[in-house]
């Protein structure tokens, strides 16, 4: 079998039960719907012709109560299927979500560097609710449709054999028809789907950017851009409509058709004496027999098609190895000092042939502070980067206290290094859930303490319910620098031996920046510390200054010394780039 497919069957084991039980109550429903004709057959052939009266209303009471007994088995055999088939397609769901969810965690920097978060989020949303459809729906439709189309086949050619066949001699051309207008509407609609996302997005763009309209007073451009948009969704929703209208009006025409040709095939064959009218109603109580399983294989193949691409689409995900992780023979990286060392380090992005930078050797001791600077993109955030593996080295090594990166476990590494980033990012939640993600197990006491150390406590106990505030998505209920100080009141909660400043003030104001600078140094104290500088205030208590270019490290120093040779870092100085 198939690895994919084996993959595919693999998610039904936890569920087989339920899933035996929903085939064997979709066989049930389909024997059913056979069996019930034929009881109608049975008193009209036989009942009403060959008993009295007496004794004709003695079986069909008997054969009533029997077709109430299979009603009610229908009954809960439909409400099996309905409820528990789909509560099993939601378990699968959610275990496939898991699945991929836990891969993308494995996953490291270079693949969400080449990835969109809304594609992302489309296989763990759409794909798998397609994917679930097809695993609950798949399996009962087939069964059903075929137990009933052989079944009513087989009964009907039973019946009469010239009228069975003159009856499915048109059920290909009906067949044909669906399958085409079924994939024409599905396309029609799909481009509905596509519109209104347009729409959406037009809007989307529209009111984020709601004050630059209004300063250029370009309302009624607005206006005219969304009303070609509009014009455009209510004309594809026409066609789709159009579409939709021939199915329905289509599928009506040849059930009404093949009425016609039972009825008409019938009424010659009675008057030649070769049908009974109690079996041309036996025919006409199985037309529904056999259109509804044709509405079935065709709504299947659809499906079938969607599951596929969307299970593809999930495998291609879970197949992807994570480029970083831990070696078989990893160690936990303990009582660590922050010692570290970059040896002859290069690097190059995935797919990429030329490095970012290449020849970096620097020996930073535990404790020591060290700033980084340079023109843009010339790798600083990336050498950074290194430190905890959210990139590989090309070439070279990364150590920390003699002990190269790689040969240590991911989460022990990282467990040891705190960044502050300047886009801060804060979960939606509490100042305290935020806080407490720096170390999930801390006290509301640590948490306090934390914020205090951060000169974050003083602002949040001004918040309407302080700790338990709610801070909105990405914290957008704070400013600027409060958000920076929820940041480092997390890394102090941490509190790791090796530090990251990723610009962590460039964006703040002034004012702002000397109460986050003044946190940030409280935090850099006895750590190894790594800045990467934008101002100069996040440098001056560096004890080296390193100059990073695409070749290496230009230049290394303290300010003044730096300055008093008058390089590469004396003229970023000058024109404000540090």
């Amino acid at each position: 079998m198939n690895p994919r497919a084996k993959k595919f069957v693999s998610y039904y084991k936890p569920y087989l039960r339920v899933f035996t039980a929903d085939m064997l109550c979709a066989f049930a429903v389909a024997a059913i719907s056979l069996v019930l004709p034929m009881i109608v057959r049975y008193i009209t052939n036989t009942v009403l012709v060959n008993y009295e009266i007496s004794e004709a209303v003695g079986e069909i009471a008997k054969l009533a109560a029997v077709m109430a007994a299979l009603a009610v088995l229908q009954f809960f055999c439909n409400f099996f299927i309905n409820y528990q088939g789909h509560i099993m397609g939601a378990k699968m769901e959610y275990d496939m979500r898991n699945d991929i969810f836990d891969h993308y965690q494995k996953l490291s920097f270079n693949f969400y560097d080449n990835q969109k978060v809304g594609q992302l989020m489309t296989r763990v949303t759409n794909d798998l609710f397609e994917i679930t459809e097809l695993c609950h729906h798949g399996p009962e439709d087939i069964v059903i449709s075929i137990i009933k189309f052989a079944g009513a086949f087989v009964i009907l050619l039973s019946v009469n054999g010239k009228l069975t066949l003159l009856l499915f001699a048109v059920i290909p051309l009906m067949f044909v028809f669906a399958y085409i207008m079924k994939g024409r509407m599905n396309r029609a609609f799909r481009r509905n789907r596509e519109n209104i996302a347009e729409i959406n997005a037009q809007i989307e763009d529209n009111l984020s950017g709601i004050r630059v309209v209004k300063s250029f007073a370009n309302e009624e451009q607005e206006k005219r851009k969304f009303r070609i948009g509009n014009g455009k969704f209510v004309e594809s929703k026409s066609h789709a409509y159009w579409q939709m209208a021939t199915f329905h009006s289509g599928l009506g025409f040849f059930t009404s058709m093949i009425n016609v040709v039972v009825i008409a095939g019938g009424g010659l064959l009675i008057a030649r004496g070769g049908l009974r009218v109690s079996d041309l109603l036996t025919f006409l109580l199985y037309v529904n027999n056999i259109i509804e399983p044709v509405n079935k294989l065709i709504n299947f193949t659809e499906q079938f098609q969607n599951g596929v691409t969307g299970f593809s689409r999930f495998m291609d995900i879970l197949e992807m190895e994570p480029d970083i992780k831990d070696r078989a023979d990893a160690v936990e990286l303990a009582d660590v000092k922050g010692d570290i060392r970059f040896e002859n380090v290069a690097f190059r992005y995935e797919g990429t042939r030329e490095d970012v930078f290449e020849h970096i050797d620097l020996s930073v001791p535990a404790g020591g502070y060290v700033a980084l600077v340079g023109s843009s993109g010339v790798g600083k955030t990336t050498l950074c980067s290194l430190i905890p593996r959210f990139y590989e080295v090309s070439e070279g090594s990364v150590s920390i206290d003699g002990t190269d990166v790689r040969g240590v476990t991911l989460r022990s590494l990282r467990r040891s290094i705190g960044i502050v980033q300047q886009d801060v990012y804060l979960f939606a939640g509490t100042v305290a859930d935020n806080i407490r993600y720096g170390r999930l197990d801390a006290t509301m006491e640590e948490i306090q303490q934390a914020a205090k150390r951060a000169n974050a406590h003083e602002f949040i106990m001004e918040l309407p319910d302080g700790y338990d505030t709610y801070i909105g998505q990405r914290g957008v209920k704070l400013s600027g620098g409060q958000k920076q100080r929820l940041s480092i009141a997390r890394v102090f909660l941490k509190n790791p031996p090796i530090l990251i400043f990723d610009e962590a003030t460039s964006a703040l104001d002034n004012e702002s920046e000397k109460v986050v600078q003044e946190s940030l140094e409280k935090l850099a104290a006895g750590r190894t510390t790594f800045v990467i500088a934008h101002r100069l205030t996040t440098i001056r208590n560096a004890r080296e200054i390193l100059v990073l270019t695409e070749n290496g490290i230009r230049e290394r120093g303290t300010h003044a010394e730096l300055m008093e040779k008058n390089g590469l870092y004396a003229s970023l100085y000058q024109v404000g780039k540090v």
